[in-house]
């Protein structure tokens, strides 16, 4: 299902359902329950969060340009010209990119709540254990985590390698770069955040609504069953 396509509405109320029989309420369940985890854990929202996810960082490259030239040892006229015009385009692409994430988020709230409206209709094992998508939620999880490490890492890394004049072993750039190298860092952290959090939430939601994985139950033996008057 395409992030573009209208989301499946909630259920109808209890006092005008019209479902045929059980088997039509489980097919439209089915239908939802599938286009609602492909819209928080499919390829295409993974897709929209990456392209977000660079457009944040895109956005906050050429703000950093501005920013280093302001905090360089030698404040640069021309550098400093540039710096402002890219600064420019880089707001410009940030304030749509914090809406797309902001709105990103928002809805999958919303995707939720509908997932737990149609999850409550009714069980079906085949359908419960598709919505469960533990490979899908494992690639969430995998790929938030390392952007959470990189953000962390990043967080200690540039501070501890700026120096305000560039001698030394250190980055040039001075307190400029230490600004831009904690937004890139924490535009890594918070995407990171979602990531997971979308993950880990998606998976107990499921497994909250559905129950726990059910295992056929064996033929009682004979031994199990009640004692026989003789």
């Amino acid at each position: 299902m395409s992030p573009r396509s209208p989301m499946p509405p909630p259920p109808p109320p209890a006092e005008i359902r019209s479902w045929p029989d059980r088997a039509a309420r489980l097919a439209d369940r089915a239908l939802a329950l599938d286009a609602l985890g492909r819209r928080l854990l499919g390829g295409g929202r993974l897709a929209l969060f990456l392209a977000w996810f660079l457009m944040l960082q895109v956005g906050w490259g050429m703000v950093g340009m501005l920013l280093t030239s302001l905090g360089g040892a030698i404040l640069d006229p021309l550098a400093l010209l540039v710096g402002l015009i890219a600064a420019a385009l880089g707001i410009g692409v940030l304030v749509p990119a914090v809406w797309l994430t902001a709105r990103s988020v928002r809805q999958d709230r919303i995707a939720r709540e509908r997932l737990v409206e149609w999850a409550l209709l009714d069980r079906h094992g085949p359908t419960d254990a598709r919505l469960r998508a533990p490979v899908r939620s494992a690639c969430w999880m995998v790929l938030s985590a390392v952007m959470c490490g990189i953000g962390l890492w990043l967080g200690f890394a540039v501070p501890a390698h700026t120096t305000a004049e560039g001698s030394g072993s250190g980055l040039d750039g001075g307190y400029g770069l230490v600004a831009y190298g904690m937004g890139v860092a924490l535009i890594f952290w918070i995407n990171g955040l979602i990531g997971l959090t979308k993950a880990v939430s998606h998976y107990r939601l499921v497994l909250r609504v559905t129950g726990p994985v059910s295992r056929p139950q064996g033929r009682r033996s004979a031994s199990s069953g009640p004692p026989r008057h003789v």
